[in-house]
C-alpha cells in the first residue's frame, strides 16, 4: 500500500461568529480569507512541482459537520488512495462513519479517532481544487 496520510488537508473549527473570526484572522494575521476561511497552498517536497493545498475554515459553533463526534475540531488528512485505505481500515477496526464521497476536487471519507474526533480523509484532486478556490494565503 502507498503511503497513507501524506498531509493536514485542513483544520475546521467551531466558533460563535465564523466572519468576525475570520475578519480578525485577516486584520492581525493577514489571512486572506473567503466564505470558507482560507487555503495555504505548498509544495510536495518530493515533487516541488506538485501543488498541494490545507484549508483553514472556522465553522458556525452549531455545525453538524462534525457528527457524531461532539468536539469543538475536525482535522483533514490528504492520502493516497482513499479506497484502499478505507479497506485496510476496516480491517483494522477502524470505525467508518460514512461511504466515500466522490467530486471533481477528490474524494472523502470520515472516520473517528479512538478519543471522539470525527477525521476526513481526502484524497484530492489539486489541479481541480486550484482552480475553484477564490482567495489563498500566500507563504
Amino acid at each position: 500500500m502507498k503511503k497513507r496520510v501524506t498531509a493536514i488537508g485542513g483544520i475546521f473549527f467551531k466558533v460563535k461568529d465564523p466572519a468576525k473570526t475570520k475578519d480578525w484572522y485577516k486584520k492581525h494575521l493577514g489571512l486572506q480569507t473567503d466564505d470558507y476561511g482560507t487555503t495555504f497552498e505548498w509544495r510536495s517536497s518530493e515533487n516541488p512541482n506538485q501543488k498541494g493545498f490545507t484549508q483553514w475554515s472556522p465553522m458556525k459553533d452549531n455545525t453538524t459537520y462534525f457528527k457524531p463526534s461532539e468536539k469543538d475540531f475536525m482535522v483533514n488528512y490528504c492520502v493516497e488512495n482513499l479506497v484502499e485505505l478505507v479497506e485496510e481500515l476496516k480491517k483494522e477496526g477502524v470505525t467508518i462513519l460514512d461511504e466515500i464521497a466522490s467530486y471533481d476536487y477528490g474524494k472523502f471519507v470520515h472516520i473517528l479517532d479512538p478519543d471522539g474526533h470525527s477525521i476526513e480523509l481526502w484524497e484530492p484532486v489539486n489541479e481541480v481544487y486550484d482552480e475553484m478556490v477564490e482567495k489563498k494565503t500566500e507563504s
